[in-house]
């Protein structure tokens, strides 16, 4: 790669694909944009909010190419935006936000992903590291066997079919309902934990029964359960009304809608790639499967993913839950006097129609989010009431060896990205190359020495979720605070790990 007067010049069939891009706008030192390439105007630009190295990374793989592919869907809107996170995903990049017209437009299952409402939430607790510390093993070991983690895990609470149904129909009401939670707990959630008219009938048998026995499981990948503390407070009067402090022990659990949601996206992936012809639309790839938003099968998918957001909501909410009864036992303390309270709970994998200026012109549209956090401004009319005038609390978890960041949304967020910033560091190797480079014991190595302690199921657990295998999270900060999508307010560090 190399820069030129302003432009950017590479040749992608260095990296082994189909044609080369040319001319690629550098706006400035964390905007670029793609307007035109293999001699097709695209049905929008693509806009890249990073800086040079970040750039460079994501080269590496097609994140930058599937961007462009998104491009040509029909009733894209504005950009296709690629966060700083971005890497190479299904069809879509992972930290990626694409909006198309709600009347004109597709809706795609693989620019959602897999792991619907895939997110994370923050809980706060009054102790300090100095009050944990000399328990992190027992409370780590605790938190381990209390909350099933890993493939196939299955939950402590058996389902009946029927309550099953009411979670997806109510999502975390139900568990505030059963006792698992309180009524600030669901206020604090986006959309508090309950999209409406998710609706069971359009999820299938299988997807059903993959789902009823995981409630309230953290399962395997990148997901995890992390006890940090509160290392340095950049916005005093934010971290304030968040009750946040300098040394203050947190929770940060990651996790999505596990066998259910996968299985919704692979069913709707197969029937919107059935229903390419029948309604004209042509692909640049095949992973881009979908289907008009307002057609049959669009409302179809809609129904259903929402019934995977409601039962992930639901699913964290359960491993809120675990954590409160593990920090009781431990602290012999009930979780009012912890005062364990959900500082806020963010979507990672979602499509929602939400209203955006395009054009100067208030347009409905379909935002898909695929690794992309909301990050919505003060008065916003859907934040809780404590959050209206400062804005969305957004967190962006790093890898289980370094930092992760509670930012505020910002009205930056709506000019450029659709109301949306990262979700995470981005990973630049693969879980195959990260078992290739890594041991665990060298993983484990360089935990304990940042007095981080660990637990997984299994070796792959740790290896694969190295911190080498991601960018630097602060560095993906850096780039939405200075563009002003989400500013910084925290940055937390680990003190004890669970790993899938």
């Amino acid at each position: 790669m190399k820069i030129i007067e302003n432009k950017l010049t590479y040749d992608l069939n260095y990296l082994h694909q189909n044609y080369t891009i040319m001319y690629t706008n550098k706006i400035n030192d964390m905007i670029f944009e793609i307007n035109q390439h293999d001699n097709h105007k695209m049905v929008t630009p693509v806009r890249i909010y990073a800086n040079n190295i970040i750039l460079e990374k994501m080269l590496s793989d097609r994140t930058i190419n599937q961007a462009i592919n998104v491009s040509y869907l029909p009733g894209v809107q504005k950009y296709v935006i690629i966060l700083p996170d971005g890497h190479e995903g299904y069809g879509f990049p992972v930290g990626g936000v694409a909006a198309m017209d709600a009347k004109e437009g597709v809706i795609s299952p693989g620019g959602v992903g897999y792991d619907i409402n895939c997110g994370v939430r923050l809980l706060r607790t009054n102790l300090f590291e100095k009050d944990l510390r000399p328990k992190i093993k027992n409370i780590i070991n605790g938190l381990f066997e209390s909350i099933p983690t890993g493939i196939g895990s299955k939950s402590k609470v058996k389902l009946q079919n029927s309550q099953l149904d009411d979670v997806i129909s109510t999502g975390v009401k139900w568990t505030v309902d059963n006792g698992y939670g309180n009524n600030n707990d669901m206020k604090n959630c986006e959309e508090n934990g309950n999209m409406k008219n998710a609706d069971l009938n359009f999820v299938s048998d299988k997807a059903y029964k993959r789902g009823l026995p995981q409630l309230g499981s953290l399962g395997s990948g990148n997901h995890f359960l992390e006890i940090q503390k509160v290392d340095t407070i950049y916005d005093e009067y934010a971290a304030k009304i968040m009750r946040l402090e300098k040394n203050q022990i947190t929770v940060l659990i990651h996790c999505g809608s596990r066998g259910l949601g996968h299985q919704i996206c692979s069913d709707y992936l197969k029937i919107s790639t059935q229903a390419l012809t029948k309604y004209g639309i042509t692909l640049k790839d095949r992973e881009l499967a979908c289907v008009p938003n307002n057609s049959d099968e669009g409302e179809s998918y809609r129904k259903a993913m929402f019934a995977a957001l409601n039962f992930a909501w639901c699913n964290r909410q359960m491993i809120t839950y675990w954590t409160r009864k593990s920090f009781e036992k431990i602290f012999k303390q009930s979780e009012s006097d912890l005062e364990m309270g959900l500082i806020y709970d963010v979507s990672h994998n979602i499509a929602k129609i939400e209203n955006h200026q395009v054009d100067n012109q208030l347009k409905s549209l379909v935002v898909h989010r695929k690794g992309a956090t909301r990050a919505f401004p003060a008065k916003s009319e859907s934040l809780p009431e404590k959050y209206k005038n400062i804005g969305q609390p957004v967190f962006i978890p790093g890898s289980m060896g370094t930092a992760s960041w509670v930012l505020l949304g910002k009205p930056n967020s709506m000019n450029l990205s659709f109301g949306s910033t990262a979700h995470g560091a981005g990973r630049i190797l693969s879980r195959n190359m990260a078992r290739r480079n890594y041991t665990k014991s060298e993983v484990q190595k360089f935990l304990n020495s940042k007095g981080i302690f660990i637990r997984s199921m299994t070796s792959n657990g740790i290896i694969e979720e190295t911190p080498y295998a991601y960018k630097d999270v602060d560095k993906i900060v850096d780039v939405s605070h200075n563009l002003n999508i989400a500013t910084k307010v925290a940055r937390l560090v680990p003190i004890g790990v669970i790993k899938g």
